[in-house]
């Protein structure tokens, strides 16, 4: 018991000096490393310990295909910012421009959906409903609202949508990588397919994007939409083609949508959709959303390019867009309801319910309440089929149209006409230029010719205003006379006192105006029921450039 015993005490002696070494041994590791940290070395020495230290390695391409795309296509985007009269102000402003006709009517000319979409509580165009670029609040005296567009000419021609530049008083353009802003002319527009040519001036040739073909386009492809969503400049997003040709989603027959899931929100409009080959095959156009929101669902819809390069020929040559038309109206909801086909002793084909007096079908002999059941040959199953190859075909040309009446089929030919002019109301909206405005000069970017009858009836003024003035054929972009607000089917009457009856008293008026000076037009404006409201507009007279 007490060698145990004995054996115990030295074991604890031993222990005790054990845990006395130990403390000495870390007070002496720590008086060292706290040396070290002192003197700003490294706790842990990598190379005397046979580590290598970490280092950054080069970057790695995990996939070249979008980025080529990307790099090959972004510089032809660009970002646009409009600048527009709030809605309060708009009033003045919509006497000669037309309509888009009503719902269930079939103003159009060619037909309609026959009332109102039933999502247009949720499809909402990009363009419209954002905070102004400077961030003030909407309903200021200028609301400035952004879109895209994509450069499609060395020369600075450029593609966007018509709801970007609609009812704009200024439109300026900003390219990719560049912070300088170009104003951009107007070349003309097309409501029916809501696009629109632009173009800016940059003193250089500009990159451009090649359109497609999009009739080759297949559901299930990749695409790529590039824009300014939200105003965030030369953003890039990837989907697939969802859907094509989906009609119906407006009351414009001639918009035919690429469906896709690519990202796509505000600011997108305008821009391009492109493919895999780096071609674009749409214009980003609008978005279908939810009744609370506003941004991206996975519902984006583009119009096809083949659409878009028809447009945009006819707007660089003619101004405007000419389409065909035989001067008849139906409902796409009930036109080829089968039971009414059967009743009328038809399979397939469109059931026409109005016929323009003294239009080319109402020449033709076909009535209300025929079927339409071919066009040159090609079977009619919908309101597509029966307008397409019409509005195609050039103006004074003749189709061949299958029709039933009594039950009867016979085949007519029908001389096709200009639907602007077939349906006025409903025509494009343009800003013409008239020849004698060309051989005079514009003074203060105002561009006038004289009131005739023809002009009158053009910019729909009537006939209490025929008297006496110059008509305001077109305004220059960033003008005075867009200072001013000043707009195209204006009558002139006045200019500081000075009467203004013909080109001779204008020219007189605007040669005596000196800068600095205070000057009022004093003009005439179409109103509604037919009538006319005089307004006076003031500034003061720019230096001359």
């Amino acid at each position: 018991m007490r060698d145990i015993m004995g054996w115990a005490r030295n074991r604890k002696t031993l222990a005790s000096a054990l845990v006395g070494v130990t403390l000495g041994v870390g007070i002496m590791i720590g008086t060292l490393v706290s040396g070290h940290v002192t003197a700003g070395h490294a706790i842990f020495d990598a190379t005397t310990n046979g580590a290598k230290p970490l280092a950054v390695p080069d970057p790695v391409v995990m996939s070249t295909t979008f980025a080529a795309i990307v790099n090959k296509v972004s510089p032809a985007v660009v970002n646009i910012s409009s600048t527009q009269v709030p809605e309060k102000k708009q009033a003045r402003r919509q006497g000669g421009n037309g309509s888009n006709g009503n719902a269930g009517n079939g103003a159009n000319g060619n037909g309609n959906n026959g009332g109102k979409d039933p999502l247009s509580d949720y499809f909402d165009r990009f363009f419209g409903d954002q905070d102004p670029s400077d961030g003030g609040p909407r309903g200021q005296d200028a609301e400035r609202s952004l879109g895209s567009g994509v450069i499609v000419d060395p020369q600075g021609y450029i593609l966007t949508n018509n709801h970007v530049v609609d009812q704009a008083t200024r439109v300026q353009v900003q390219l990719d990588g560049d912070t300088n802003k170009y104003t951009a002319k107007v070349i003309g527009v097309d409501q029916e397919t809501d696009l629109a040519v632009i173009k800016i001036e940059a003193g250089k040739e500009l990159q451009f994007a090649k359109l497609g073909n999009s009739d080759g386009v297949q559901v299930g492809d990749w695409v790529l939409a590039i824009g300014s969503p939200f105003g965030l400049r030369a953003t890039v997003t990837a989907g697939i083609i969802s859907a094509k040709d989906r009609a119906n989603l407006t009351e414009q027959q001639f918009q035919r949508f690429l469906q896709t899931d690519a990202a796509i929100n505000p600011g997108n409009s305008g821009g391009p959709l492109v493919d895999l080959a780096g071609q674009v095959i749409g214009i980003n156009t609008a978005i279908l959303t939810g009744a609370r929101s506003y941004g991206n669902e996975g519902v984006g819809f583009a119009l096809p390019s083949t659409v878009a390069i028809g447009v945009y020929n006819q707007i660089v040559k003619n101004g405007h867009v000419i389409r065909g038309s035989i001067g008849v109206q139906f409902r796409e909801d009930i036109s080829w309801n089968p039971v009414a086909l059967r009743e009328l002793g038809a399979h397939n084909g469109v059931i026409i319910q109005v016929v323009e007096p003294g239009g080319p079908a109402d020449k033709a002999g076909i009535k209300e309440t025929d079927v339409i059941t071919a066009v040159n040959g090609k079977p009619v199953h919908n309101g597509s089929e029966l307008v397409d190859p019409i509005a195609q075909t050039p103006v004074g040309d003749k189709v061949k149209l299958t029709v039933i009446h009594d039950k009867q089929t016979r085949d007519v030919a029908v001389t096709v006409g200009d639907r602007n002019v077939i349906y006025p109301n409903t025509a494009t909206k343009v800003q013409p230029v008239d020849a004698e405005v060309e051989a005079t000069p514009s003074s203060y970017g105002i561009h006038v010719a004289e009131l005739t009858p023809d002009r009158a009836r053009r910019y729909r003024i009537p006939s209490d205003a025929q008297t006496q003035g110059v008509v305001v054929s077109d305004i220059d972009a960033a003008s005075f006379g867009e200072d001013l607000q000043l707009v195209p089917g204006e009558v002139i009457i006045a200019i500081n006192d000075a009467p203004v009856k013909n080109i001779a008293d204008y020219q007189k008026a605007i040669s005596a105006l000196k800068p600095g000076q205070d000057v009022v037009f004093k003009v005439v404006r179409p109103a509604t029921n037919n009538r006319t409201a005089t307004e006076l507009l003031a500034g003061v007279v720019p230096p001359k450039n």
